[in-house]
């Protein structure tokens, strides 16, 4: 989503700028922190915010543009993730204690 609003904002044919970059990054980032892991539902549906606020707010301008125009470039993923927001949110996974 991240490489389609800045092809469609910052006139990017194939690498992201450095802004972008840096947001999809920061994404990967907490992902990759993220108590969900595989079985994360889609922001919309998430009881857990990943991004700061400021990050969200630019992260949802993203996914407000890229949503639409993912059916024309990935319409497999667009449609799975479709899916993915009909579903429930698994149970909030259990917060693990440093010993």
């Amino acid at each position: 989503m991240v490489e389609i609003y800045c092809r469609g904002h910052h006139q990017r044919s194939s690498a992201l700028c450095e802004q972008c970059d840096g947001l999809y990054s920061y994404a990967m980032a907490r992902l990759d922190r993220c108590p969900y892991k595989d079985d994360k539902p889609t922001c919309k549906k998430c009881p857990v915010h990943c991004y700061k606020k400021d990050f969200r707010a630019v992260m949802r301008q993203v996914m407000v543009y890229a949503g639409p125009r993912m059916l024309i470039s990935h319409p497999v993923l667009a449609i799975r993730h479709l899916l993915d927001e009909r579903r429930p949110p698994p149970a909030q996974p259990a917060r693990s204690t440093p010993q």
